[in-house]
């Protein structure tokens, strides 16, 4: 897959493209069962597979939604779509400029001079143009003058994907990963960066791994305790990790901790990716440090055992 940046630089690959238009979040079974469509077309026709996709989300720009989350980070979007099959990733900036682009503009320029569009399959829903103005229908009849296919996408098929986003982001909401992982059909990720924190971790036997996420739009699941996993340096590490405030220990900012088992390595200022396997409890303020350490020696064998099964 080959990611492009912003439609103009599309200009000069000599393909004719097959392609589908929208945020992708989480790219979950119901946006694959769009996607596979997708790739199975290119197949078939000789044609070249693209995904359209925008960033900022056009929420953020357009209504200044500060507090929209997603499920993905965009490195996150591109790492998962890379081992779908697909040919193109088109991440075009999303700005207010472009949001006034008229539907005959949008099509003509973007889609057919910008993209060399062949064939869109998209849902039956889509709208597009200045202020949304256009839908379907208008596309199709662009297609019949522009010279490119619309493949519309039923109502189930689209429904499927707006009910699967919805369940993730309240599944996760309300910490049940199992039910989020089943509709991703991975297990949900937390990519960032390992920060130095209070090191009160290594002194109750437990050394955690901060870990700062710069994507402020990235959705956190609900405060607790999970039992992860991790890729480091091409091995595979279990472990344990808290969301929440620390209230034991007087905690006031929010952090996200991970406790590796048999890991022996300094993480400081590396990038690592964490992915959420279950969730074993709730975050407590424990009457004593002791009480505490009890704790997560509890946590602990429960989640070996987890991870064993």
């Amino acid at each position: 897959m080959e990611t492009i940046q912003n439609i103009s630089h599309f200009k000069d690959i000599p393909f004719q493209t097959v392609i589908t238009i929208g945020t992708f979040d989480g790219v979950h079974i119901g946006h694959r069962k769009i996607l596979e469509r997708l790739i199975n077309n290119a197949k078939n026709t000789g044609l070249k597979s693209t995904v359209l996709t925008f960033f900022p989300h056009p929420r953020m720009v357009l209504q200044k939604d500060v507090d929209i989350k997603l499920l993905n980070t965009l490195e996150e979007k591109k790492q998962i779509l890379e081992t779908l099959g697909l040919d193109y990733l088109i991440v075009h900036p999303f700005t207010k400029e472009f949001s006034r682009l008229s539907a005959t503009e949008f099509v003509r320029d973007v889609l057919v001079n910008g993209l060399k569009v062949k064939k869109v399959i998209i849902g039956y829903d889509h709208r597009f143009g200045r202020n949304r103005n256009a839908n379907i229908q208008d596309l199709m009849a662009f297609g019949n003058t522009l010279d490119f296919e619309v493949e519309e996408i039923p109502a189930q098929e689209i429904d499927d994907v707006s009910v699967s986003s919805t369940k993730i982001r309240n599944a996760l909401l309300e910490g049940d990963v199992a039910t989020a992982n089943s509709y991703l059909s991975y297990a949900y990720m937390l990519t960032g960066t390992i920060k130095k924190g209070k090191g009160l971790g290594r002194e109750f036997g437990f050394p955690t791994a901060n870990l700062h996420i710069a994507e402020t739009y990235k959705l956190i699941p609900k405060t607790g305790a999970y039992v992860v996993k991790s890729t480091i340096e091409g091995n595979e590490y279990f472990g344990m990790m808290n969301i929440g405030f620390n209230p034991t220990v007087d905690g006031t900012q929010k952090s996200i901790e991970v406790n590796f088992f048999d890991f022996e390595g300094d993480l400081y200022n590396r990038k690592i990716q964490v992915h959420l396997l279950h969730r074993i409890r709730d975050e407590y303020k424990f009457n004593s440090i002791e009480e505490l350490k009890e704790q997560l020696k509890k946590d602990k064998t429960h989640s070996l055992d987890l991870i064993s099964k």
